[in-house]
């Protein structure tokens, strides 16, 4: 039997960073999670443990903390762009960089004071190789919303099994992640650039799930690609994945109480799970953009 070495990459995950910019009396924070992976000629020390071609992943995490002294954060795309191109660029048995980003959003409540933003997590993968491809994907992540009606299940197969019953009038509520791919990278250097792109996708995302009348959860994610993609001419793919959390009405006619749609219990587990992609169709090939 003949054996090889397969697909393989390395980093490290993780690196908690919050970058503090004053100007003046007035502070601004950045709060991020940075995970970077790197791959190339590395194959020896697989092989043989010589780590003569590997950069320590202790060296990438002191990467991260001094490109945000020396250069800021800014926009999270901005930031994993300049730290992907100098990994590869920096050393000639790296060919690839994925360097992948959340962002834990905070509002002003004073000049250096701030309160931490609901759940949501703002996020971003870039993917850069020596042939100077890049890709980037901007995304969001536990973006929850609810509609209380305008929402129906029926139609479906049924079975032996099934006891579910078909319904024209649902909770409907799910924890949005989506990503989306840019068709160009460093978009609107001079401008308000990823920033404004992530405010108009986000905000696409909301008006489309609210704005639905939604006979299955399916129908409102292919509504809401759609409304990211015919808004934002930058973007030209989106991918999403929405659990459905169940809102069951409770029975309260043991009590002698009716229940129109005003009680539920709220279930975590087991739940529905959508997952699905919108895209254009001139859109760009994604190469490695989604691995």
């Amino acid at each position: 039997m003949i054996v090889k070495l397969g697909a393989n990459r390395y980093g490290k995950a993780e690196t908690r960073l919050v970058h503090v910019r004053r100007d003046g009396p007035v502070h601004h924070l950045k709060d991020v999670n940075v995970s970077v992976s790197l791959s190339g000629d590395m194959e020896a020390a697989h092989l043989t443990g010589d780590n003569s071609a590997v950069l320590p992943t202790d060296t990438q995490k002191n990467t991260v903390y001094a490109f945000a002294r020396r250069y800021g954060v800014g926009q999270i795309e901005d930031f994993a762009l300049r730290l992907a191109r100098h990994f590869v660029a920096a050393q000639p048995s790296i060919h690839h960089a994925r360097v992948a980003i959340e962002e834990y959003g905070w509002n002003r409540a004073g000049p250096h004071s701030f309160v931490r933003h609901g759940g949501e997590v703002r996020t971003c993968v870039i993917h850069h190789d020596r042939d100077g491809r890049t890709t980037v994907l901007s995304g969001i992540e536990e973006l929850v919303v609810l509609n209380s009606t305008g929402s129906e299940f029926h139609g479906y197969i049924t079975d032996e099994y099934t006891t579910l019953p078909p319904t024209t009038d649902r909770v409907l509520a799910t924890a949005v992640s989506a990503r989306w791919r840019h068709a160009a990278a460093d978009i609107d250097d001079d401008g308000p650039g990823y920033a404004k792109s992530y405010d108009e996708a986000r905000q696409c995302l909301v008006d489309a799930f609210a704005g639905t009348h939604s006979l299955s959860l399916q129908q409102t994610l292919y509504a809401m690609g759609e409304r990211v993609l015919t808004t934002c001419p930058g973007i030209c793919e989106v991918r999403l994945s929405m659990p459905n959390k169940h809102h069951f009405a409770v029975d309260l006619s043991p009590f002698g109480l009716d229940n129109e749609n005003e009680v539920f219990h709220a279930a975590d587990r087991p739940y529905g799970l959508i997952e699905g992609g919108v895209l254009r169709d001139d859109a760009p090939d994604a190469g490695f953009a989604w691995e």
